[in-house]
């Protein structure tokens, strides 16, 4: 006996994403049903070897489904996450909305499963942000064997973080640049992305740094660690898929750089490639399609009494969104509703 699942948000990146994973990992579907908006009613999207048909979420009727992944955007989960709470079905939500939410978990299978049994406050699970869930999976095994005391993190992050708009306008711009005949001016980012880097994700706020990096500092406390320090630079990048970071770990006690190698290979969901050699480390465009985060040019920091580095690597659509949401999914199935 499977489980009665529905996508909403299916002709996204995110959402085509969550069913290509769903089908992956033989996740057991009874039923499945893929939503979008009205304009978008009738969208063929792949499940596995099938082709479903995209519905209108407006007037769905959540009753009866077991899990619903939402990759929607805060406004529409605004509006539709309670009605399938309600509903009794469990809403896995991709977007920033629940993540602050006292009463909603906020879940990195690898890092705090444990804390999924608080889904019942609201039906609801909340996904982390993209920046932040690849960085948690390194930084709770180290966290468990010498306490982090600060995290100092800057991030290179994909076009594809802000939808398609942004990969698309990474595409248009760099055509335009070997045609000059063609203009393409930044619209879904503040300044030209192609051939560029832009120190600038989300809104700015008071203190002046930015939503996305305040995202990071707030999760990785409600994830990992409270008492964590965290500093974030975050960074948009000329890359279609795949966020990397540089990250810079204080520890309360000291932590050889061999043995945080040694932690790093054994622990979930983490894949070390860490050859001090040239081409020995991954980049993003290696970690495209793959589960794993990437953990390399791990070394000690002789700046600090008991200081690491290291460069992390990940697929944005895949753990930093898709894959996470599945992960949860199955988590909840696993330890909670029993029913696969």
């Amino acid at each position: 006996m499977g489980y009665k699942i529905v996508v909403a948000g299916a002709t996204g990146n995110v959402g085509r994403e969550m069913l290509n994973i769903l089908a992956e990992r033989q996740f057991p579907v009874d039923e499945i049903a893929v939503l979008a908006s009205r304009r978008s009613i009738g969208t063929e999207v792949s499940f596995g070897d099938k082709t479903l048909k995209t519905k209108d979420i407006e007037g769905f009727d959540f009753t009866g489904w077991d899990m619903a992944l939402f990759a929607i955007g805060s406004e529409a989960t605004k509006k539709y996450a309670p009605i399938a709470a309600k509903a009794g079905c469990v809403v896995i939500d991709n977007s920033s909305l629940y993540r602050y939410d006292a009463d909603v978990p906020l879940i990195v299978p690898e890092v705090n499963p444990e804390a999924i049994t608080g889904y019942s406050k609201k039906n609801i699970i909340a996904n982390p942000n993209c920046s932040t869930a690849q960085m948690v999976v390194a930084l709770k095994p180290l966290h468990d064997r010498a306490k982090i005391k600060r995290v100092v993190v800057s991030t290179y992050q994909a076009t594809s973080g802000a939808g398609k708009e942004g990969v698309d306008e990474l595409w248009d711009q760099t055509k335009a640049i070997y045609n000059p005949t063609d203009e393409v001016p930044p619209k879904k980012f503040q300044k030209q992305i192609a051939f560029n880097v832009i120190p600038h994700i989300d809104v700015f706020m008071e203190d002046g740094s930015t939503k996305e990096e305040w995202k990071m500092v707030v999760e990785t406390k409600k994830i990992v660690d409270p008492k964590i320090k965290v500093t974030a630079t975050c960074v948009r990048v000329p890359v279609f898929v795949g966020h990397a970071e540089s990250v810079n770990i204080e520890f309360e006690e000291f932590l050889d750089e061999d043995e945080a190698r040694d932690i790093l290979r054994e622990a979930p969901g983490i894949m070390v490639v860490d050859k001090r050699e040239d081409g020995g480390y991954v980049t993003p465009i290696e970690c495209v399609g793959d589960f794993a985060t990437f953990i390399s040019r791990i070394r000690q920091d002789s700046t600090i009494e008991n200081g690491i580095n290291l460069w992390c690597v990940s697929d944005n659509l895949r753990k930093g969104a898709a894959l996470n949401a599945v992960q949860i999914a199955e988590t909840l199935g696993n330890r909670v509703l029993q029913k696969g």
